[in-house]
């Protein structure tokens, strides 16, 4: 079994050492290094190479949202970025969402949840429940002062059926949900979603939902 390799974003030593422990009783995690602040984590990025980074949002130096988005911008980046938040509403993690983060957990979380959340993340899904996608996201970007490109020149490349399977994911359905809705395999499904990610340009499920919103493609409910 390949082991994961874990780095630990966070200001609080004692947020640190507690996932620290945590996850190293996981079988098949190894958390390979601490970081104080995004400076750091970047940095150690470079040195240790793992596979995901828990970053907290709020950090002295550097935050984790330009952090993350130092991690994940350079082209042939492969860290997976999990971002730590106290609050499921918080507009913080919207903007690490954009930055390129695959999802977010909040601190109080489990042993069993977090080590999920590693393992989900590392393996290239994205980790958001779909309930907390839709809300977090709806309610963040339609306060965002970011202008929006016309959504016809952002998704024409996209096929009749390619915009369809976009929507759904914003929606917040999995693949076999969404197989069952369009009446198709699970494997055309996933086909599609490659395609969506590759004429787009996006990392993941996540960055889809995010990019589905800000286009208007799925407006927030109420707008």
């Amino acid at each position: 079994m390949t082991t994961i390799r874990v780095l630990i974003a966070d200001d609080q030593m004692m947020v640190r050492q507690g996932f620290t422990v945590l996850l190293n009783a996981e079988p098949g995690i190894e958390v390979v290094g601490q970081a104080v602040d995004g400076l750091d984590a970047v940095a150690k990025t470079t040195e240790l190479a793992p596979d995901v980074v828990l970053m907290d949002v709020r950090m002295p130096r550097l935050g984790g949202i330009e952090a993350t988005r130092r991690l994940t911008e350079p082209a042939g980046a492969t860290v997976k970025v999990l971002v730590l938040t106290t609050f499921d509403l918080d507009e913080y993690v919207y903007e690490a969402l954009r930055a390129g983060a695959s999802g977010f957990l909040l601190k109080d979380a489990s042993a069993a949840e977090l080590a999920q959340a590693v393992r989900v993340v590392a393996a290239g899904d994205a980790l958001l429940a779909p309930n907390i996608t839709k809300r977090l996201i709806a309610e963040f970007s339609r306060v965002t002062s970011a202008p929006r490109a016309p959504l016809k020149d952002r998704v024409g490349d996209l096929t009749e059926r390619e915009t369809e399977v976009l929507s759904l994911i914003a929606q917040g359905l999995s693949n076999g949900e969404i197989a069952e809705r369009l009446v198709v395999a699970e494997q055309t499904v996933k086909s599609h979603v490659g395609r969506i990610l590759v004429k787009l340009g996006l990392r993941d499920r996540t960055q889809a939902t995010v990019f589905a919103y800000e286009t208007g493609l799925i407006r927030p409910a109420g707008y």
